[in-house]
């Protein structure tokens, strides 16, 4: 009997700029309310290209295209997984929300509302328009970071370990 051989589970991330760069679009998220980039895992069989476009038009309601990829952030611990970070330009649909996303909304880059590792420095990678693609280790999640905000935000932390096990409480 042959192995099947699993492939390590990947991340996708949009990332959409207003026009003039000046603003990001961010969805709040329904199991854990806090701002992130759109994104999630990728699906079997499915390039990150068509996940990251998959994935934002799931959660806010944009058909997007691939402008550049900005990274592949690496794994450093049990917590976080490759990460594949787009630069996507909206090509069609509106803002909406969805079974994922509370709230979807442009913030300027002058005026982020917080947001969990390791998002704030993705958006400045992106932002950085860097001529090549990055190719680093996830900065920001770790276990100690991991502590400190169960003790700060014991809820949130606790909603983020339940999507964990795959329980999911959307409102």
């Amino acid at each position: 009997m042959q192995e099947e051989k699993t492939k390590p589970e990947e991340a996708v991330y949009g990332i959409i700029f207003n026009e003039a760069r000046t603003e990001v679009l961010l969805i709040k998220r329904r199991d854990i309310p806090v701002w992130v980039v759109p994104g999630g895992g990728l699906e079997p069989d499915e390039t990150p290209e068509e996940g990251a476009v998959r994935e934002v038009l799931e959660e806010t309601g944009y058909q997007t295209s691939i402008v550049r990829k900005v990274a592949d952030y690496l794994p450093v611990n049990k917590m976080t997984k490759l990460s594949h970070f787009f630069e996507c330009r909206v090509i069609g649909g509106s803002i909406l929300t969805s079974g994922e996303s509370k709230e979807v909304r442009f913030f300027s880059l002058n005026a982020l509302p917080p947001l969990p590792p390791p998002y704030e420095g993705w958006i400045r990678d992106a932002a950085a328009n860097h001529p090549t693609v990055l190719r680093k280790k996830i900065e920001g999640v770790s276990y100690s970071v991991f502590f400190k905000l169960l003790f700060q935000h014991p809820i949130l932390v606790g909603r983020y370990l339940l999507t964990k096990l795959g329980i999911h409480i959307n409102r």
